[in-house]
């Protein structure tokens, strides 16, 4: 299985984004944004293309397959 990782604490720090913000607009409980982050939960794809959107990146700019 493939570990994917994500620059999303990188990016909320660039965009004044709390952990709370990010999950409000996206639609998710904080504690889902603090998994996704520590990459103990991958979002689905819905998910992380509504991430993208708010960050106005591409899936493949936050999500990167990792070790396996």
């Amino acid at each position: 299985m493939i570990k994917v990782k994500n620059n999303i604490k990188v990016l909320r720090a660039e965009n004044d984004y709390t952990q709370a913000n990010l999950a409000e607009l996206v639609g998710v409980s904080r504690q889902t944004i603090i998994a996704i982050e520590k990459g103990t939960y991958d979002p689905s794809l819905k998910l992380a293309f509504k991430i993208a959107v708010h960050f106005s990146k591409s899936i493949e700019e936050i999500f990167t397959p990792g070790d396996k």
